[in-house]
């Protein structure tokens, strides 16, 4: 097995991102949503899979931020993880998810949201969020997870999770954020 290294997104990667998230997707949604996260300064951190010199996997986390009684907590969402299909089931996205989480540690953010498969990111330490009474506007259900890196910065009530405008094009009709 090649070898694979991670790393910050550079200034020319944006082509090999793109192709990556046209391969692993069917749609052309989330390749266009990482374009603009990118173009509007949203991007918090993003991080590249390459085996042999080659992009093979790309993971995005823009600001999320819990919206509660008191006010609002300001975390990550992690949103898209992609791996070309031909290097997925070989290590690639967990070396991005651990090299992305490792960051968010380092950096004191105190929570990581996502909408994925509970049965791969429970391995990360992803808990279902509604055990923190936490929803989201997607109706994501189990599929909505949250990662606490700091739990006793986690408001004790709950709240709901708001990611970046970038995915309001997946909000239900008349739930559009204004800010």
């Amino acid at each position: 097995m090649a070898e694979i290294s991670i790393r910050v997104e550079g200034s020319g990667d944006r082509d090999a991102i793109f192709a990556v998230h046209r391969a692993a997707f069917p749609g052309l949604e989330e390749a266009e949503l990482v374009d603009e996260i990118r173009s509007r300064g949203w991007a918090s951190l993003s991080l590249v899979a390459e085996v042999g010199g080659e992009v093979v996997g790309h993971l995005l986390l823009s600001p999320a931020r819990i919206i509660h009684n008191s006010g609002h907590l300001e975390g990550l969402g992690l949103a898209p993880l992609s791996v070309a299909p031909l290097h997925q089931r070989a290590g690639v996205g967990s070396a991005l998810m651990e090299a992305g989480l490792r960051a968010c540690r380092d950096q004191g953010t105190p929570f990581v949201v996502l909408l994925g498969d509970p049965g791969y990111y429970q391995k990360f330490g992803f808990l279902p969020a509604s055990d923190l009474s936490l929803r989201d506007e997607f109706g994501g259900g189990a599929a909505f997870q949250v990662l606490p890196l700091s739990a006793e910065k986690l408001p004790a009530e709950g709240g709901v999770v708001r990611y970046c405008q970038a995915f309001d094009r997946w909000l239900p009709e008349g739930s559009k954020q204004d800010s």
